[in-house]
């Protein structure tokens, strides 16, 4: 294998804007929705922006789950992050701060986590408490949660040993001493712990709800409560959503919207259309219209810390091939998807750690590990290779693709490449909403899917544990043993050039075994209305924040 330097690039976190927006009006229980030419019977003029502290934005896809155990997508974790909120929040600045709890004790030998609980209310006027924190916690276990591999990641004491069944989820590591006092223990000292108190997982719920609501709870706007900035009032499944400003928060002074709404539109010249309009107060903008906007002054855009990348199914009887999925990776020319198609400042990844986290050395971690890099030619080998090994002349694969403008035009870029560069390679594609996508993709009922990850911290650990065997992330049955035992020993490492050394090992040996064809570190571009102010985007989780956003 190949490798060349990286360039050094520079990660901007540059504040941006929320993803676009649509016009969504009318009572709580009624909404109006722009069709697909942009019409719609508005509150405002055509071409006017709301009245008053109205922000109008688009999603892409539907809200999952309202509910923190079901939420596994970004467009959940957008609403989540913003209508509740957890021990810490990240700020501004893209840094982890106290938000639920107003002080943070430790022990001195860094087990023991002592929270105090700021006064707060739920948005049914319940009073938020340490035992919403420790019922939520649990739960996530009791549910056989998503996210039990975070707490293990944090360093929950317990947190592994109940996801093993071996101890139950009554003996994970949090204690509530009463309803202003949480304890928190850990299995060792957790230097990414404020960040990871910052993840829609780590949450509190409140228990007398839940229970009461049943299955329910995270269906409906109504079947939720609320301690963030905002509240939902109304949610139309696959046409959109209205936030109103939470007047019982307790930072409510600061938040100047009143109200954001928000419709689902994934073709993305509807959204141009809407925004030309009038009707859209902000979008994001790609591949044919990056050119249209580029040079206005209300045009901006940031690298994130997210990353594009093909999922291989190892337990396809092709797939499972080391050559065949080597051949996939380096048979396409990932510049000209950046450059010529998406267009937005995205960056061709040869790699999986982003250059965004440095060694104790100053170095990034790109610099260390290089590039793993191959040629069209090299690809063709490979893939004749593989074949041979097969004992076959052709095969066919299908790639899975959500129904977004992007990933369709991206799956039909890689099509055109493959089928061009790897003689006997047949590749169909399905198109699937991005909710029926993702359920495929858990279920591992896929060839080759298009997918994206965007972590809670930039940390490289975050990147390098979702390959790890089992994890929930993984969804695509990759297993190395050594690959398992180096990424466990990163996390429980303290000493953080070991620590380093062990992560450029694993993201090597990841490499090596050609288990993920990575394709680009995404980048957001948008077009917005010179009225909306200091909109925050994150490079990480959460991507997008409404908190501080005002309509001049």
């Amino acid at each position: 294998m190949n490798k060349k330097p990286l360039l050094i690039i520079s990660f901007l976190c540059i504040v941006i804007g929320l993803l676009a927006a649509c016009n969504f009006t009318g009572s709580e229980k009624t909404t109006q929705q722009p069709t697909e030419n942009g019409d719609a019977s508005a509150s405002t003029d055509e071409g006017s922006k709301a009245q008053g502290q109205v922000l109008r934005v688009i999603e892409e896809d539907e809200i999952a789950s309202l509910d923190i155990v079901k939420a596994h997508d970004t467009v959940s974790g957008v609403v989540i992050s913003n209508t509740m909120e957890g021990l810490y929040g990240i700020d501004k600045n893209h840094q982890p701060v106290l938000a639920g709890a107003s002080k943070h004790e430790v022990s001195e030998d860094g087990l023991v986590h002592t929270f105090t609980i700021r006064d707060n209310v739920w948005s049914n006027g319940d009073p938020v408490t340490a035992y919403d924190y420790e019922y939520s916690w649990k739960r996530t276990f009791e549910e056989v949660g998503y996210y039990t591999y975070s707490f293990a990641n944090a360093k929950i004491l317990n947190a592994q040993a109940i996801m093993d069944g071996e101890k139950s989820p009554d003996e994970l590591g949090i204690e509530a001493k009463d309803d202003k006092t949480l304890v928190v223990t850990l299995e060792g000292p957790s230097p990414l712990l404020n960040y990871s108190l910052a993840f829609t997982a780590f949450f509190p719920v409140n228990q007398a709800f839940v229970e009461e609501v049943g299955d329910a709870y995270g269906t409906e706007y109504d079947m939720a409560l609320y301690n963030g900035p905002f509240m939902l009032t109304d949610w139309q499944h696959d046409q959109g959503w209205k936030y109103k400003k939470n007047p019982n928060y307790r930072e409510a002074d600061m938040v100047k919207l009143e109200e954001i709404n928000v419709s689902v539109v994934k073709d993305e010249s509807t959204a141009v259309n809407l925004y030309e309009a009038g009707k859209v107060d902000l979008i994001e903008v790609s591949s044919a219209f990056i050119d249209r906007y580029k040079s206005d002054p209300n045009y901006s855009a940031s690298v994130t810390a997210g990353l594009k990348f093909l999922r291989f199914n190892h337990n396809n009887k092709f797939l499972a091939n080391e050559h065949i999925r080597r051949a996939l990776d380096m048979a396409w020319e990932k510049e000209s998807l950046t450059d010529v198609i998406l267009k937005n400042g995205s960056i061709p990844t040869y790699f999986l750690v982003p250059d965004i986290a440095k060694a104790p050395s100053g170095e990034t971690f790109r610099s260390l590990n290089g590039d793993f890099t191959g040629t069209v030619e090299e690809a063709q080998k490979y893939f004749k290779q593989g074949l041979e090994e097969l004992g076959v002349d052709s095969i066919e694969l299908n790639v899975l693709a959500a129904d977004d403008t992007v990933n369709r035009d991206t799956a039909e870029y890689l099509k055109a490449e493959w089928e061009k560069n790897l003689d006997g390679l047949t590749i169909n594609i399905e198109i699937q909403p991005f909710q029926s996508r993702l359920e495929l993709e858990k279920a591992i009922d896929y060839d080759i899917s298009l997918s994206s990850y965007i972590p809670s911290s930039a940390d490289p650990l975050n990147y390098l544990d979702m390959w790890v065997t089992g994890k929930s992330f993984n969804r695509m049955d990759y297993s190395n043993p050594e690959y398992d035992e180096l990424v466990n020993r990163a996390w429980n490492e303290l000493d953080d050039e070991k620590r380093y050394d062990l992560m450029l090992e694993a993201e090597r040996m990841l490499f090596d075994d050609a288990a993920i064809g990575p394709m680009y570190q995404d980048a957001t571009a948008i077009i917005r209305k010179p009225y909306v102010k200091d909109v925050v985007h994150h490079p990480t989780l959460p991507q997008y924040d409404y908190k501080w956003v005002y309509i001049e």
